[in-house]
């Protein structure tokens, strides 16, 4: 063969091979070689897909898979047999192949860690307005956008974690409102209340005297439209967005010093969920960006004016409709905002390839719009934006208490996870031994554990409805039996450290039970890859879980650590270990810590 196989895998070795028996059995020269993973109910150990090379080879799909089967066997002395399913080639390899890759591997903490690639992209997530705390839809929004910027970083990409922080606006002109009027002074010090709960009650209160003030409004006379417009509170609020638009020195501080507070606040509770940024872009900085760029795109027709003097983006041949992007005082819509700050993150990060939003799922259309808008006016990162668009999640109804009987309060949950975890893990009765603080630090773990794979190994789109007590079930496909299989695994090795292990050698007979977890490992690499390229963190969740149901299976029927400690033992302690490095390497790409006890 004319190959050099130095440092080859054995996919590459395989496709080299492939293409040579096509070449000498058919004369015929194939491009591309297709393999799958076997189906569970096949044997084998990879599947070569027939069905594509029957556009340069007539004949029945299983003759040629057969022909190009025997042609393996009798090259590669990797593979031990094959067999054919309709179009499908499932090949088998022998022991020591496996046993090879894994010893390839030094280091199985940062395996399938690719080297840096020199793509950069920045992922946007939580955008939180400074009006109220976080609540569950924020939770989903801050797991979903971390773990995919940890994903994107494990396969090769630089990454720029943000957020934009929408503190302008009516909003929090409510908020400052209501406090002018009742706060009486009260501040998250003296109070002992975070800083993002405290503006959020004014909020409410805001809301409440509002709809008062309305309501009295209809009673003398008024239509409810015309009391909507003229209650003294949204009239108040109005005019306090004027004055801090305009400046007002007194307005703008009372602004700066309650948002200062929320800043405080959500930074606790980002701290609490485990989730960080790079970089914070505030909307009371970019809300005027956008502007400047209305005039480049009415010079290059991607934009028009109308006789009001609004500008409009015209996307019908796109099979969208006409978008508002300056309205016709001149001031801007989110569209315009949006475009603004697009571009400025582009010059901030000048090495970006690409940026993704992560954004509610009731925003799509917006995200179509802007991602055409910035294609058209000609910016080349504009072809690598991406929606990282996602469901509603739900809580089964009466389970949870919430402090404005609709919103799900993301502090109360995560201490309620981490009370249901208490409760749980007491029940096990198995810490009884570990200190307070260990049991503290244990229970947080388990709590957020379960929390983030619960909403993680959902698929993105799809809408979830989260039940506490379920996810901190220690059996089935959750956190705290991830983490309880870690555990486990650490406990094995502390008992390994006491005995004394001969070397092993590359002759051994693998069970199929160590056969099926080897095979899960050397998958683990392209599991990145995939979860990085579809921006799905449930890829590698799910994947964690089929490790570790595979694990669990093979320790349960694969005698470990013996009174008789042969080579066979040696090799079963390295493999426990290199799945304890992938679990916890795979869990820290969702942002979950393992405990090494429970």
């Amino acid at each position: 063969m004319p190959f050099n196989f130095h440092e080859m895998s054995l996919e590459d070795k395989l496709k080299q091979y492939i293409i040579e028996a096509v070449n000498e059995l058919y004369g015929q020269t194939l491009e591309r070689v297709e393999f799958q993973t076997t189906r569970k109910d096949f044997e084998g150990d990879l599947t070569v897909v027939i069905f594509p090379m029957l556009r340069l080879i007539k004949g029945n799909p299983v003759a040629i898979g057969t022909a190009i089967g025997e042609f393996l066997t009798a090259s590669l002395e990797e593979v031990q047999g094959f067999n054919v399913v309709k179009g499908f080639l499932n090949l088998t390899f022998n022991d020591a192949h496996f046993i090879d890759a894994f010893d390839a591997v030094n280091d199985y903490s940062r395996f399938g860690w690719a080297n840096p690639d020199g793509g950069a992209v920045m992922v946007e997530y939580s955008s939180p307005n400074t009006n109220k705390p976080l609540h569950l839809g924020h939770i989903r929004n801050n797991l979903l956008g971390f773990s995919v910027a940890e994903i994107l970083k494990a396969s090769g990409k630089t990454v720029y974690k943000t957020q934009i922080i929408n503190d302008r606006g009516i909003h929090i002109c409510k908020s400052m409102w209501a406090w002018r009027h009742f706060g009486n002074g009260q501040t998250p010090q003296n109070t002992n209340l975070k800083g993002d709960k405290l503006v959020g009650n004014y909020y409410v209160i805001f809301d409440q005297k509002y709809k008062e003030q309305v309501k009295q409004l209809i009673a003398q006379g008024h239509s409810e439209e015309d009391a909507a417009r003229q209650a003294p509170a949204i009239k108040e609020a109005q005019e306090l967005l004027r004055l801090w638009e305009a400046g007002d020195q007194e307005v703008v501080a009372l602004w700066s010093e309650m948002n200062q507070w929320v800043y405080e606040g959500f930074a606790a509770t980002y701290k609490k969920l485990g989730v960080d940024f790079d970089h914070n872009y505030y909307e009371s900085n970019t809300y005027l960006l956008g502007k400047d760029h209305i005039q480049e795109g009415l010079d290059r027709n991607v934009f028009y004016q109308k006789e009001d003097g609004s500008v409009w983006c015209d996307l019908t041949e796109d099979g969208l409709d006409h978008k508002l992007v300056l309205r016709s005082d001149g001031t801007s819509v989110y569209m315009t905002q949006d475009i603004g700050t697009a571009i400025q993150r582009a010059i901030d990060y000048p090495n970006i390839t690409g940026m993704i939003y992560t954004v509610g799922n009731e925003q799509d259309y917006h995200f179509k719009v802007l991602f055409l808008i910035l294609s058209k006016l000609g910016y080349p990162w504009a072809q690598h934006l991406f929606h990282l668009s996602y469901g509603m999640v739900d809580l089964p109804s009466g389970k949870m208490k919430s402090r404005e009987g609709t919103v799900v309060d993301a502090d109360d949950l995560i201490d309620q996870m981490q009370d249901t975890a208490r409760e749980i893990a007491t029940g096990l009765g198995k810490i009884d031994d570990l200190t307070e603080a260990q049991k503290t630090t244990l229970f947080e773990e388990i709590g957020l554990g379960a929390l983030k794979y619960y909403i993680l190994k959902v698929d993105p789109k799809k809408r979830i409805l989260f039940d506490p007590k379920e996810s901190v079930d220690f059996q089935g496909n959750t956190g705290p039996f991830i983490q309880y299989t870690y555990a486990r695994i650490q406990s094995i090795a502390r008992k390994a450290k006491a005995v004394d292990l001969p070397q092993y050698d590359h002759n051994l007979k693998l069970q199929e039970k160590e056969k099926s977890v080897l095979k899960l490992l050397q998958g683990f690499p392209q599991k990145i890859q995939e979860a990085a390229h579809q921006y799905s963190p449930a890829l590698i969740a799910n994947y964690t879980y089929e490790l570790v149901k595979e694990f669990n299976s093979f320790y349960q029927n694969v005698p470990i650590l013996t009174t008789e400690v042969g080579p066979e033992t040696t090799f079963r302690i390295a493999l426990c270990d290199a799945v304890a490095q992938v679990i916890k390497s795979s869990c820290s790409l969702l942002g979950i810590q393992v405990p090494d006890r429970m």
